[in-house]
């Protein structure tokens, strides 16, 4: 018989059924989920309920200490997808009880914390993955392929445009995410997504930072500006009858969303977390616009701007090599409101397009893969690799380390820290990368 790892949650928000339903349902002969942890009892009984509701895997010990939940269960593995500020104290936690550690992206908000986190790991020997879904998507990785295997020559620019919409992107000015000390804003929270897209298709460890940015949308002095006062008038969206037609409402009492009313709603009165507030409020303090340019150690250059209050979600990228060019481009979606004020689905849909084009040739599309799952199939591949007792080839090197967790979550880090002074920043002032674990031949 097959002795199962056994794995514990510490941040039981609307993130934790991402790792916690395939333990209970795909990988459940070979893996076990032994507790769950979080402040909020109306939290932890709301995924009690959904894990035996859905896959019957009777009652799940849970805990708001996390120390007693690692004394008493003892697991190989501990989840941790606390809000971004307190993940380095989950995961040292856990490194210095000796059990692994997965954590949810960004791997922490500054790189003090990031430090502490790097002397647990040479400290234990254990070892922290950062989950970045968006390297096990098709079009993803096939970027990395194409470049890997020269078809560019050696890149050496690439600029990287991603755009929110404003359902998407509101929802960031909505929740705990719009004060920095939470969340790092969103060159963390957000770009360390992007960031470590880049660092990954072109092998390359950041080096410079240069930023700029601003709350040139969302918060009341940019509302009162615009003319739209009448935004403004309501704390937060459920509940308030005026704001029915309010085109940034998000309703948490809505029946069909049975997250939103279990996991906050329900338990405001015990948590005092308000999910909804209004976009349009004063105390917002993280940027919805932003620029940045980034060297490499091995000289290549990036740019890459991010924006929350667009008309249409999605990105484009594109590479230029000294043999040619690679754009990249996905298109997930409008905010388009209905007669009635309510959302509705966007009629054009996804798209995406790969395009190469080599110096004096002409261009040609490249086709993606089709893959079922969360994030264009990230997340069903990145499952696989966590859970799965034999995990296919990782010949891509997509997996993550705490290395790479560092190396993109430290360009948003550097960002912020230049805007604030309107200097550049030397990431090795920060924190020092170590070359040999972040580049794909060592990983290889």
């Amino acid at each position: 018989m097959i002795k199962k790892r056994t794995f514990a949650a510490v941040g039981t928000g609307s993130r934790i059924p991402m790792f916690i339903y395939p333990i209970a349902d795909t990988y459940r002969e070979t893996c076990e989920l032994v507790g769950m942890c979080d402040p909020s009892e109306t939290r932890r009984a709301f995924h009690q309920h959904r894990l035996n509701e859905l896959f019957a895997i009777g009652q799940v010990p849970t805990y708001s200490d996390f120390d007693q939940m690692l004394r008493e269960c003892r697991p190989d593995v501990v989840i941790v997808c606390t809000p971004d500020y307190l993940h380095h104290e989950f995961i040292v936690k856990s490194l210095e009880f000796g059990a692994d550690v997965i954590s949810e992206k960004p791997l922490t908000t500054d790189a003090s914390k990031c430090r502490a986190i790097f002397d647990a790991v040479k400290r234990t020997g254990r070892s922290v993955r950062t989950t970045f879904n968006l390297r096990w998507t098709p079009g993803a990785g096939k970027v990395r392929e194409l470049i890997a295997q020269g078809t560019i020559g050696r890149v050496r620019h690439v600029d990287f445009e991603y755009q929110l919409n404003t359902s998407h992107g509101a929802d960031y000015f909505r929740r705990w995410h719009s004060n920095k000390e939470f969340s790092g804003g969103l060159l963390v929270h957000k770009s360390t997504h992007h960031f470590d897209l880049i660092n990954w298709w072109i092998d390359a460890i950041p080096k410079q930072v240069f930023a700029m940015g601003g709350l040139v949308f969302y918060g009341r002095k940019n509302a009162l500006e615009r003319g739209d006062g009448e935004l403004t008038r309501y704390p937060r969206y459920t509940g308030m009858a005026e704001a029915k037609g309010d085109p940034f409402r998000l309703a948490l009492d809505e029946e069909k969303d049975v997250f939103a009313r279990g996991l906050y709603l329900n338990a405001e009165k015990e948590t005092g977390y308000i999910r909804d507030q209004n976009v349009f409020r004063d105390g917002i303090d993280i940027e919805d616009s932003m620029s940045v340019l980034i060297k490499y150690r091995t000289g290549e250059m990036a740019t890459y701007s991010l924006n929350a209050y667009c008309p249409n979600e999605g990105f484009r990228v594109s590479f230029s090599g000294d043999r040619g060019r690679i754009e990249y481009m996905e298109k997930y979606g409008s905010h388009i409101l209905g007669e009635n004020g309510e959302a509705k689905p966007d009629p054009a849909g996804h798209s995406r397009s790969l395009r190469v084009q080599k110096m004096f040739s002409e261009p040609y599309e490249v086709e993606i893969a089709n893959v079922e799952g969360g994030h264009g199939g990230g997340d069903t591949l990145l499952r696989e690799q966590i859970f799965s007792p034999a995990p296919p080839s990782d010949v891509l090197g997509r997996s993550a380390g705490h290395e790479q967790g560092a190396a993109s979550m430290l360009v948003g880090a550097a960002g912020n820290l230049s805007i604030s002074t309107g200097q550049q920043v030397q990431i090795d002032e920060l924190l020092q990368l170590n070359p040999t674990a972040t580049r794909l031949h060592e990983l290889c």
